[in-house]
């Protein structure tokens, strides 16, 4: 995976947080009733998803759900108005 790829799908979400298309999962999450209480659900669902795969050793599951962790991390920044350079200025930061 390249840093193209985390940009790209930012970019994604930036544009369904900016039009919110009416088919879009991505859309949703920006206009849901509960607001960022459903990212946030949705990260600790995620998370829990992600230890157990760790726990039972499954390669392919934890692949799986580390993405969704991911898009769903993406997401939240998007909801705080934050971007990737955020991100990447703090995990710099920490080297």
């Amino acid at each position: 995976m390249t840093d193209d790829v985390l940009d790209e799908l930012f970019a994604v979400i930036e544009d369904r947080k900016e039009n919110l298309p009416e088919d879009s999962y991505t859309a949703s999450l920006f206009d849901h009733e509960k607001g960022e209480n459903a990212v946030l659900e949705k990260l600790g669902e995620e998370s829990t998803e992600l230890l157990l795969a760790a726990k039972d050793d499954d390669r392919e599951e934890i692949a799986h759900e580390s993405a969704d962790i991911v898009y769903h991390l993406l997401v939240l920044l998007a909801m705080k108005d934050m971007d990737l350079e955020d991100l990447r200025a703090e995990l710099a930061e920490r080297r």
